[in-house]
């Protein structure tokens, strides 16, 4: 069975809790595709979207779906300040995508640190 480019049974890659007790994680398989066809600059960063998932700056609510949910952490990239955003879907508990942006989306924010 397929969910979001996902097997259901796959190996999970990792799984956070976050600070509004939300529980995503992300499979193997999902994030390779993350890492291999959507940002390929994004391979190795796993790190950096777990903390980010753990300790977001600030949090927010997609304008166009409900239940996506945006969560953003400044890093350094490429010598350079940037945002890390993170999308997940909170109904489903699992990473959508994983980006770097110099600008943070509209959107309602719901959480900051």
């Amino acid at each position: 069975m397929m969910r979001c480019g996902k097997k259901m049974n796959e190996s999970i890659k990792f799984k956070v809790e976050t600070p509004l007790n939300m529980t995503i994680s992300v499979s193997e398989g999902y994030w390779n595709y993350i890492t291999t066809v959507k940002h390929p600059y994004m391979r190795n960063k796993e790190e950096n979207v777990v903390e980010t998932l753990k300790y977001p700056e600030s949090i927010r609510r997609s304008r166009t779906d409900k239940n996506v949910y945006l969560f953003y952490r400044q890093i350094i990239y490429g010598g350079k300040q940037y945002h890390l955003c993170v999308v997940v879907n909170r109904a489903e508990g699992f990473v959508i995508t994983a980006y770097i942006t110099h600008r943070i989306k509209e959107g309602q924010e719901i959480w900051r640190r």
